[in-house]
């Protein structure tokens, strides 16, 4: 079996076509299997400048034998110059690749590709309501008021979950970051403990409160925060400032009763072994499609494991990287809880997927399809902006 041809697609959400831009790749061979993989940059800006990093390193694959993953991803690693600066774009687009050889084994053999990485270690994985602070429907908006972040997380809560996670430091309509994030005034800190208390009130003593910060501070300010919080149990501290900031984290976590977690920016194992070294952080949170792919994801995760440390995967985007990573966490030993983020209530999200995979109750059932056990939708397809390397 070779290489024959590599489609990427930059797939169009109409209704989130200001702030979405999906990348989607293919892999197609001459036997007419296909491997299907997401690069980790639906958000924010670099889905163009990652759909033709795709096209460029797609050249590398073609003839090739797809059998071959760890040959593979070494290729671009060792060889491509850049593949040992970590750059994030360039390891969405390594990332996308990997997974579509992933997924195109499994069909080959005809197994889920957590057979692949060595078999089931849970049967259901359990999930978290991601990001309240935009609702919990099938249309974004911007919460606010105290009232309004209890009813969002009721919601949630009479859905089944018992975890949630929220970035309360929003303030008004159009600061998504704000000024001041050296150090945050009493109104502002007052403002997040309300926000925060209302969320506890609504699910409760015995559920997860993840505190999430989009590393909008910097190391003075998340001291405050955390510090302001911590009578609320909270679960662990999402990116309280930027990862780049490795010598921050210990100082922190000494100072707080709860764990720190980052990683959704971090590009493979080595970007992740100084904060596991100095015992940093509690949780770690590599996105599949961002950190190298699965092959990545699963070595990152390993990694981990010898510290101690649980994986709660990042995941943000369609519904192919949500099927990648529940293939992954249903391997590996240390899974923690999967982050069921808010874009995925969204019909045009999953509506770009052939098959919809939801939780229930909080839960979810790992997929058994071969490979990945998902693709784009033909309607996904038709809509979208197509690249090829043959």
């Amino acid at each position: 079996m070779q290489i024959k041809r590599v489609e990427v697609y930059q797939v169009k959400w109409p209704a989130l076509q200001k702030y979405w831009h999906p990348v989607v790749v293919r892999i197609i061979t001459n036997s007419g299997l296909s491997g299907w993989g997401e690069a980790g940059v639906a958000y924010g800006h670099g889905e163009v400048a990652t759909t033709h990093a795709i096209v460029d390193l797609g050249k590398m694959l073609i003839n090739e034998d797809p059998s071959q993953i760890e040959y593979h991803w070494q290729r671009l690693y060792q060889h491509t110059f850049w593949g040992k600066s970590g750059g994030a774009i360039l390891y969405a687009a390594i990332s996308a690749l990997d997974t579509a050889l992933w997924d195109l084994k499994g069909k080959a053999l005809g197994v889920p590709v957590y057979e692949l990485l060595g078999g089931k270690s849970h049967e259901r994985l359990r999930a978290y309501a991601s990001q309240l602070q935009y609702g919990w429907e099938d249309c974004s908006r911007l919460v606010k008021t105290p009232v309004e972040f209890k009813e969002v997380a009721k919601k949630a809560y009479d859905q089944g979950y018992r975890a949630f996670k929220v970035d309360p430091l929003q303030f008004e309509e159009q600061a998504r970051f704000i000024p001041n994030r050296y150090l945050l005034t009493q109104p502002q800190l007052q403002a997040t403990y309300d926000r925060l208390t209302a969320i506890r009130e609504a699910i409760g003593p015995e559920c997860e409160l993840i505190l999430e910060s989009h590393s909008k501070l910097e190391p003075n300010s998340a001291r405050q925060l955390g510090q302001m919080v911590a009578p609320l149990n909270i679960y662990y501290y999402e990116e309280p400032f930027s990862p780049l900031e490795v010598g921050e984290f210990k100082p922190l976590a000494e100072q707080l009763p709860f764990p720190l977690a980052t990683g959704e920016r971090l590009t493979t194992r080595w970007q992740y072994k100084p904060l596991l070294e100095n015992h940093s952080i509690g949780v770690i949170q590599p996105d599949v499609g961002v950190c190298g792919g699965i092959s990545e994801a699963v070595k990152i995760a390993n990694l981990a494991s010898t510290y101690g440390v649980g994986v709660q995967f990042h995941t943000c985007g369609g519904p192919i990287a949500t099927a990648a990573t529940l293939q992954v966490e249903a391997a590996i030993s240390n899974f923690l809880i999967h982050e069921e983020h808010e874009i995925n209530l969204k019909p045009d999200n999953y509506g770009s997927g052939k098959y919809h995979y939801q939780p229930v109750d909080g839960y979810y059932q790992v997929p058994n399809r071969p490979g990945i056990g998902q693709e784009l939708s033909e309607k996904a397809m038709e809509s979208a902006k197509i690249l090829v390397v043959e």
